[in-house]
């Protein structure tokens, strides 16, 4: 008996949608006279091995047509790729980047200094000139982090760094309380916007039946498929339950245990299964289609991105923030994103996907799928690492286990299995590679092969 998946998110079958900015590698004016590469971005990250079900829920939520979501898939793929070589090109001076438009025709990289605008414009984006760094928003969050450990975070509270309002971005039940808050964490009033929301965000388990797993009467999603060693398994949402607790499948058949979870801080955990099941490379779909899973590449702000659950199925969004930390009545979760996708109780634990990538596993939000909402899902990258699995994309054979160097130790020769983040620098076969994206290396991924992946350092 294979593992079954929570509904599916969204993969996507990409076809040769090119980049509408004229002049942006992989877009087709870029490459009508250029050789062929080793591999296109979207050819990296398998686009086109996705399924018809994921451009259907695009259409649906993204007001889309197929052309369009086929397109804007392709384009979200290669803006990807020229992103991560203009933050490693900018260094300090990058304050973050995003996509934009019907297709995600338009990639926008911001810099704190103009002087390097220039290099922006002739990577084929658009340049955008702010005050403040990527670093110092990111520090200034992180004060505020640090502060929800020393103390109560307020009511309610939402805080992240808006790459396109160049602010840290803090909202709360009372506004008076968010101040208060800021104060206390040192962090430089001038980079924190302060307001009021409605939302309420909560974690989206329940105990109502379904399929999916349960969990002492309790139900969540299944996010991915994983492996740790020879030990099958899958990714979830800490909150769904604690280490030592057993799960049934969808089919209330014995299932396992969870085997670590960390709920509030983070909201992760992983699920080890007993014989009768396997780890596949899907999703669950509509109508129990497959959905395939090909990697972990990370979105970027305003791209696409799906989410399968239990209980309300696939629904389709754009990715709205990174580094989010929401306060929920049990506590503050940190390393969240933010998304437009809605959601409701039941869906937690369910997986995020953008293209054939997985994202994320469902963490909490607010709203429902009736009127809409704001969902936060737990980054997927991270979570492998910090429990050393390796996410399960091919259907038969070994996984690759997490290389060395291990998780935790980006630095050092290239490893299938191994966790890396943009800046992270390797060496492979003599020469010396830095990371443009954060992903879990693959074989096949190998960095002289993936230049939508990896820049020679």
């Amino acid at each position: 008996m294979r593992l079954r998946h929570a509904k599916g998110a969204c993969a996507v079958i990409a076809a040769a949608g090119a980049l509408v900015l004229g002049g942006l590698p992989g877009s087709a004016a870029a490459q009508q006279d250029a050789p062929a590469a080793p591999r296109t971005a979207a050819e990296t990250l398998a686009v086109g091995a996705t399924s018809p079900e994921v451009l259907t829920a695009m259409q649906r939520d993204l007001g889309l047509t197929k052309t369009q979501a086929e397109r804007r898939l392709a384009n979200e793929a290669e803006a990807g790729a020229v992103a991560g070589r203009l933050r490693n090109a900018l260094g300090g001076a990058f304050a973050g980047a995003w996509v934009n438009g019907a297709e995600s025709g338009t990639l926008t990289v911001a810099t704190s200094d103009a002087k390097r605008a220039a290099e922006i414009t002739d990577a084929g984006a658009r340049a955008k000139v702010v005050r403040h760094s990527l670093a110092a928003l990111d520090a200034a969050k992180a004060k505020l982090d640090r502060q929800a450990g020393r103390s109560a975070a307020p009511e309610a509270s939402t805080w992240y760094v808006d790459v396109k309002t160049n602010t840290v971005t803090l909202r709360a039940a009372k506004e008076s309380a968010a101040k208060a808050f800021v104060a206390a964490s040192g962090a430089d009033r001038g980079l924190v916007s302060v307001g009021t929301t409605a939302e309420r965000p909560r974690p989206l388990y329940d105990i109502r039946g379904g399929d999916a797993y349960y969990m002492g009467g309790g139900r969540c999603s299944v996010g991915f498929a994983i492996k740790r060693g020879t030990t099958n398994g899958f990714a979830t949402a800490g909150h769904c339950g604690r280490a030592g607790t057993s799960t049934t499948g969808y089919n209330q058949v014995a299932q396992g245990s969870f085997q670590a979870s960390t709920f509030p801080g983070r909201d992760t955990a992983w699920v080890a299964t007993n014989s009768q099941w396997t780890s596949t490379p899907y999703v669950k779909g509509s109508g129990g289609q497959n959905v395939r899973v090909a990697g972990s590449t990370q979105a970027a702000v305003g791209a696409s991105i799906c989410r399968s659950g239990s209980t309300t199925g696939w629904h389709c969004g754009t990715v709205q923030q990174h580094n989010t930390s929401v306060t929920y009545q049990e506590g503050t979760v940190s390393g969240v994103t933010r998304t437009s996708v809605c959601a409701e109780p039941g869906d937690s634990g369910g997986s995020f996907i953008s293209g054939s990538q997985a994202q994320g596993v469902t963490s909490g939000g607010s709203g429902n799928c009736r009127s809409g909402g704001t969902t936060y899902y737990q980054p997927i990258n991270p979570l492998l690492q910090g429990y050393g699995l390796t996410l399960t994309t091919n259907t038969g054979g070994e996984e690759p286990g997490p290389g060395e160097p291990g998780p935790g130790e980006p630095s050092g020769t290239w490893a299938a299995g191994t966790v890396y983040q943009p800046g992270d620098q390797v060496t492979y076969n003599g020469g010396t590679y830095r990371c443009l994206q954060g992903h879990q290396a693959l074989p096949g991924w190998e960095p002289p092969n993936t230049p939508s992946l990896w820049e020679s350092a």
